[in-house]
């Protein structure tokens, strides 16, 4: 950091298991890149291709490796995966993977109707060849998922060799997780967690009162994803305290106190 500041939150470090910023790439220019990597490169512990947008990037392969020269990894969209599954291309995406030398692949069912056996298989053969991450939630707002089956999902996944889940909210944050108004269904959430490790979840969280929603809950080394580049450093002025958000949750109260 630049300058010291007193009672600010320990961060985790590189490679992280907690405190995990996912960042996703709707479309950046390589210049925007470099530039994103330039500013925000320090914070950021992995970036998602959204969706399926980089079956359309122009020099995708430079900008993989803008990321990949930085020392952040780089993934597809979990629908990318699901646009191969539906048309019966499972090899040319672990093809794909190679081509581009991804070393994580996103496995989910978010917008088709999947058996969860087979979704697991998916995760087992992939996990063999890249770190998995595997996504839990409909795209779908009208499917609502009981916290129970969120927590079977998400163990089931776990168990058949995912690195973390991801809790769905799509790049909105209205879906799955979140009410259509974008409100956290903070009962689901803290459901989830009386069963599934925080650590182990990822947290799509794009707006701000969601992110300070995960941090106050659990800290500031909470897992969260689906940030936009433009918002990853103001998310972590959110983890230490240091936005109007979070300003007082980390301060020892003597210190509030001096000031009455």
């Amino acid at each position: 950091m630049n300058y010291e500041l007193t009672q600010v939150p320990e961060r985790t470090a590189k490679p992280r298991e907690s405190g995990f910023t996912m960042a996703m790439d709707k479309g950046l220019s390589l210049r925007e890149a470099e530039n994103f990597v330039e500013v925000s490169g320090e914070f950021v512990d992995i970036v998602k291709l959204g969706w399926a947008t980089s079956y359309v990037t122009p020099n995708l392969d430079k900008k993989i490796a803008i990321f990949h020269e930085a020392g952040i990894p780089v993934y597809f969209g979990g629908t990318l995966f699901e646009a191969f599954i539906v048309r019966g291309q499972f090899d040319d995406y672990r093809r794909l993977l190679d081509k581009y030398n991804l070393s994580y692949a996103e496995v989910s069912d978010g917008s088709i109707d999947m058996d969860h056996e087979l979704k697991c298989k998916y995760i087992r053969t992939l996990a063999e060849q890249v770190t998995v991450l595997s996504e839990v939630g409909s795209k779908d707002a009208e499917k609502i998922i009981p916290p129970y089956k969120w927590i079977s999902l998400m163990q089931a996944e776990l168990d058949a060799g995912a690195w973390k889940v991801i809790g769905e909210s799509r790049e909105a944050g209205n879906v799955g997780l979140f009410r259509s108004t974008g409100e956290v269904r903070s009962g689901l959430v803290e459901e989830i967690l009386t069963k599934i490790p925080f650590e182990k979840i990822i947290w799509e969280a794009p707006q701000k009162a969601q992110q300070v929603f995960f941090i106050k809950l659990l800290g500031a080394n909470v897992n969260l994803g689906n940030i936009a580049p433009n918002e990853i450093i103001p998310l972590e002025t959110i983890r230490l305290g240091l936005r109007g958000d979070t300003f007082s949750h980390f301060l020892d109260t003597k210190s509030l106190e001096k000031l009455v």
